[in-house]
C-alpha cells in the first residue's frame, strides 16, 4: 500500500514543478503527513514523516506558486473515472465550518458553523463531492467570504485574496459555480443534491432547472407550496382611485410543507428500505406529491415533486425535499437519492478525522486552498483503495486504510535522542512566539502612551 501511495503522489508531480524550483519532495512529505501525523499540522508532520523539514513544508504550503486549481481539476477527473457515469452518480453540495480563533485567518467571521450547530468564529467552505453508492470524493471547493471581508480591501489584501474573488457571493451562488465547473470539466453525474440551506433558495433551484440539471434538494418545514397551479396574475384595479396594482398574485392559497404533511392520512405513507447500517436495515416511510412552487416574482410557477421522509421505527425526524425529476423517475428513486446526502456528511467526518481537513494552521488564501487541494488528493486515494479492495474487504473503511498506511510508511525513529530533539524544536518555536507577542504588546503600549514634552532650553 505504501508503494501505491507513492505512485499515486507521483501522478501529481508535474503540478509541483514551478518556475523557480521543484517542490515535489515537500509535497510528498505533506501528503504523507496527512496520513501519518497524529495531528495534521506541519509541526507534527515534521516529527512523524521521515525526511520532512518544517521550513520546506511551510514554504510549500504558504508561499510556493503551484496551482491548486490544476491539482483539484486532476482529482475531479480521476474521481469521475471511478464514480461518474452511473445512473446513481450524483454531485452533492454542502458546506463545512472550521473553528478558528482571532481575526486574521482568511474569511474568518462570526457565522453559522454547521458542525457545531451554532454561530461561531469560523471559516466556511462550500464543497462539491462526487458520489456513487457509499463512495464519495470531493471534486471542488469555494471559500465563503462574508461581507465584512469583501467590504474591507486592506484586509483582503493582507490575506492574499485575489482581486477577482473579493466580490460577495452567497453560498448558493458558490454552489452554482461548483456545479457549472464540474460540467465544464466533463464530470458525469445525473443528480445534484443539497440540504435545506440551498433548497430554501428558490433561485438556486430554478437556476439548476434552467441549466437542465436534475436535482433533489432539502427544504425547510416552512417551505410554501401550492397544491394546484397558482396562475400568477396582476389583479385588476379595484376602483378608479388609487395605485394600479403591479405585483403578481397567486390565484390559490399556499400551504407549508409541514402543514400539508400533517393533513395526510397514515395510509399515505409508503415504506422504503434505504440501506444497510450497523444497526440493521435503515427503513423509512415516504410521502410523495406533485406540487407547484412559486417565488412570488416569476410569471409562472414550477411543478416539482415533494418528498417527505420519516423514520419508520419512531415515525419522527421529518425531512422535506423538492425535486424536478420527471414522471419517468419513480418516487422510490427520488427518495433514495435524497438519502444519499448521508454520504457527504460521512465524507466530512473522514476528511476531518483521518486526513486533516480542518487541522491546518495557515492564515492566507493561497495556503488554505493549497491545503484543501492536498486533502482532496488524500481523500481520492482513500476512495481508490476502498474500491480496489472492495471485492475482498467490502467493509474496509477510511480509518482502516489510514491505519494500514501508518504501519507501512517509513517514520522517523522514536529514540530518546529524537524525542528530545523534537521537544527542543517545539520549545524554541513556542519561545519565539512568546517573544514576538511580547514585542507586539510593547509596541501597542508605546503607541497608546503619549510621550512627555521635552523641556525647552533657552
Amino acid at each position: 500500500m505504501a508503494d501505491r501511495l507513492m505512485a499515486f503522489c507521483g501522478r501529481y508531480h508535474p503540478h509541483f514543478q514551478v518556475v523557480t524550483r521543484n517542490v515535489s519532495v515537500p509535497a510528498g512529505h505533506y501528503f504523507c503527513g496527512l496520513f501519518q501525523a497524529p495531528k495534521k499540522n506541519m509541526e507534527r508532520m515534521e516529527e512523524a514523516v521521515l525526511g520532512a523539514d518544517y521550513e520546506q513544508v511551510q514554504h510549500f504550503l504558504s508561499e510556493s506558486p503551484w496551482s491548486y486549481q490544476a491539482v483539484m481539476k486532476q482529482v475531479a477527473q480521476e474521481a469521475d473515472r471511478l464514480l461518474g457515469g452511473r445512473s446513481d452518480s450524483s454531485l452533492l453540495i454542502d458546506e463545512s465550518g472550521f473553528t478558528k480563533k482571532g481575526t486574521r485567518s482568511v474569511a474568518v467571521a462570526r457565522q453559522y458553523n454547521g458542525r457545531l450547530g451554532k454561530i461561531d468564529n469560523c471559516q466556511v467552505g462550500v464543497f462539491a463531492t462526487l458520489c456513487r453508492g457509499s463512495a464519495v470524493c470531493p471534486v471542488g471547493v469555494r471559500l465563503y467570504l462574508p461581507t465584512e471581508w469583501t467590504q474591507d480591501a486592506a484586509r483582503c489584501h493582507d490575506a492574499g485574496v485575489p482581486v477577482a474573488e473579493r466580490s460577495h457571493r452567497t453560498k448558493q451562488v458558490l454552489a452554482l459555480e461548483l456545479v457549472q465547473e464540474a460540467r465544464q470539466q466533463g464530470l458525469r453525474f445525473n443528480w445534484v443534491q443539497g440540504d435545506g440551506a440551498y433548497g430554501h433558495d428558490l433561485k438556486f433551484c430554478q437556476a439548476l432547472a434552467d441549466q437542465e440539471e436534475r436535482f433533489v434538494v432539502g427544504v425547510h418545514k416552512t417551505q410554501r407550496i401550492y397544491l394546484e397551479d397558482p396562475r400568477p396574475e396582476i389583479p385588476a384595479q379595484a376602483g378608479p382611485r388609487g395605485r394600479r396594482p403591479s405585483r403578481l398574485q397567486a390565484q390559490v392559497p399556499a400551504i407549508t410543507v409541514e402543514k400539508w404533511r400533517r393533513q395526510q392520512p397514515t395510509a399515505a405513507w409508503q415504506p422504503l428500505a434505504l440501506r444497510d447500517s450497523t444497526k440493521g436495515l435503515l427503513e423509512v416511510e415516504i410521502l410523495h406529491q406533485w406540487v407547484w412552487v412559486w417565488d412570488g416574482q416569476s410569471p409562472h410557477a414550477r411543478r416539482w415533486r415533494l418528498v417527505v421522509q420519516r423514520e419508520a421505527a419512531t415515525q419522527s425526524e421529518y425531512k422535506y425535499a423538492l425535486s424536478n425529476a420527471g414522471p419517468e423517475v419513480g418516487w422510490e428513486t427520488v427518495a433514495r437519492q435524497h438519502g444519499q446526502r448521508y454520504w457527504i456528511e460521512r465524507a466530512f467526518e473522514d476528511g476531518k478525522g483521518q486526513v486533516g481537513l480542518g487541522d491546518y494552521q495557515v492564515r492566507g488564501w493561497l495556503a488554505w486552498h493549497h491545503h484543501m487541494a492536498m486533502v482532496m488528493m488524500a481523500m481520492l486515494f482513500l476512495v481508490e483503495e476502498r474500491l480496489r479492495h472492495g471485492p475482498q474487504l467490502p467493509l474496509l473503511s477510511c480509518t482502516d486504510v489510514v491505519e494500514l498506511l501508518c504501519f507501512a510508511l517509513p517514520q522517523r525513529k522514536t529514540s530518546g535522542a529524537e524525542l528530545l530533539r523534537q521537544m527542543r524544536v517545539r520549545h524554541a518555536k513556542r519561545q519565539a512566539s512568546i517573544e514576538a507577542a511580547r514585542r507586539a504588546q510593547e509596541i501597542r503600549r508605546a503607541a497608546r502612551t503619549p510621550s512627555k514634552a521635552r523641556p525647552r532650553s533657552d
